[in-house]
Formats: structure tokens, C-alpha cells, sequence
């Protein structure tokens, strides 16, 4: 890919950024706005209203519901992933945010912890997270150090920087030099472990955030055709995709 189009793939991936950051502050927000689908037979905690404006395309029913927990990147709030949240509620997945992460801005740790917390309130067992960028983090620290009772089967983790990021060497901001490649824990996330054969690594043509890739030893790593770090989130090759995982882990809690 030339330079000319890199350009424009990250033009029109901060575009999709501000409408998406736009169109929560727009919507209410809070544990509040949240309501809990019946059907999933496992914890009580809140998940998103299917109703009320859930995209047409919402694919298949699945075999049966399973618990998504939705992990958002560094500053961005819950809604950010409001499309993944929308299709996957049509279909009678329970989905629940993490309200706590706020801008998602705090030590990975930290965040894997305020994770462990929200499974654990709500009692929600059988969990896929799906998480984009730092979430894929997040939810790799949790299922490796704080999820003794096995609460997450899966985690679809899309464009998250188990390799690191380069732009950590020139931002000195602390919430991106978490990211730097030699950075002990993305060190420890990246490197090859049982948990990665749980997770599903999914990444684009063309990410201008995590430019050394997304490739996670022993895990199924997928490309998808979309270029950019976070205009993935909407796509329908995306949608696709979580479509199958969540089919497969379906038909395998509810045979």
C-alpha cells in the first residue's frame, strides 16, 4: 500500500473515530441506559436493549445466547463499540460494557482488575469478550492472571497491540507508553502462551496505530479486508466474523 492511500485509509479511520465518539456523547450513557435480555441463564447483570434502534443486518439467531463483554481501546468510552453492541443484542446475546474503564486510560493491570470485578458483581460465566486494541490487552491480562474460575471461554481481540506500538517511542503520555514493544507486560501479552489458543486475533490491511501487527503466536490470527485501526469496528467483514465465533461457542455450551 502506497503512501498516498495510508493517507487516506487514516483520514477516514479518525473520521469514523469522531462520528463514533460524537454519536455517544449523544446518546445517554451509564449502567442506566443499560437493561438485561433474558435467556442467558447465567449472571445478573445488565446488558444492552436489543430494541431501539439495532442495525437491520443483524445476522442469525444463534444456536443460543452467550454473555459478550465488550472492551474498548485507550479513550474511548464503552459506546465506541455500540455497532458490535447493536448487532450482537438483535441476536439475544446479553452484552455488557465495562462502564468502570471510563476513557480507558489506566495501567493494563489496573483495567484487567476493574474487568475481574465487573465478571465478578454481575456473575457472568461463559463470556466471550471481544475487545478492540488495548481491550485485546485487558482481556488477555485477565484470562492469564485473574480468572481462576474460568468465567471467559474466548476473546476476539481486533487490532490490539500484542506486538506493541511505535508510536510509544515519541508520544511521552503515559497512557501510550504502556504500548512501547519492550514494555514487560505487552512483553508478557505477546509472547506465546496456553490462553492463546482461546483467542482469536483479527486485524486489517493497514493499521496506523499498531504498524508491527497483531499476529498472536499460537492463536487463530485472521486479516481482515478493511484498512485503518478502528473502522474495522463497523465493518461488515467484522460482523461476519464474530457471526462464526460466537456460532462455534454456542453450539458448544448449548448443544
Amino acid at each position: 500500500m502506497n503512501r498516498l492511500a495510508k493517507a487516506g485509509y487514516w483520514m477516514l479511520d479518525y473520521g469514523y473515530s469522531a462520528r463514533a465518539e460524537v454519536g455517544g456523547i449523544l446518546r445517554p450513557r451509564g449502567r442506566r441506559a443499560l437493561v438485561g435480555p433474558a435467556g442467558a441463564g447465567q449472571g445478573a447483570g445488565g446488558g444492552v436493549d436489543a430494541g431501539g434502534g439495532a442495525d437491520a443486518g443483524g445476522g442469525p439467531r444463534p444456536a443460543g445466547p452467550v454473555n459478550v463483554v465488550l472492551l474498548p481501546g485507550v479513550y474511548e468510552r464503552w459506546h465506541f463499540m455500540l455497532p458490535i453492541m447493536r448487532r450482537l443484542a438483535r441476536q439475544g446475546h446479553p452484552v455488557h460494557p465495562v462502564p468502570e474503564l471510563g476513557r480507558n486510560v489506566l495501567p493494563i493491570a489496573d483495567s484487567a482488575r476493574l474487568l475481574a470485578d465487573r465478571l465478578a458483581a454481575d456473575d457472568l460465566r461463559n463470556v466471550v469478550l471481544v475487545a478492540h486494541s488495548k481491550g485485546g490487552l485487558i482481556g488477555k491480562y485477565l484470562m492469564l492472571r485473574l480468572d481462576p474460575e474460568h468465567r471467559v471461554e474466548r476473546m476476539i481481540a481486533v487490532n490490539s497491540p500484542f506486538s506493541g506500538s511505535t508510536w510509544a517511542r515519541y508520544l511521552r503520555l503515559s497512557s501510550i507508553r504502556m504500548f512501547a514493544a519492550d514494555d514487560l507486560t505487552v512483553t508478557f501479552l505477546g509472547a506465546p502462551s496456553p490462553v492463546n489458543a482461546r483467542i482469536t486475533s483479527v486485524y486489517g490491511t493497514f493499521d496506523q496505530h499498531v504498524q508491527a501487527g497483531s499476529v498472536l503466536p499460537g492463536a487463530r490470527n485472521v486479516q481482515l479486508p478493511v484498512a485503518g485501526h478502528s473502522r474495522i469496528i463497523g465493518s461488515r467483514a467484522l460482523a461476519a466474523l464474530l457471526d462464526e465465533e460466537l456460532a462455534e461457542v454456542a453450539a458448544r455450551l448449548h448443544p
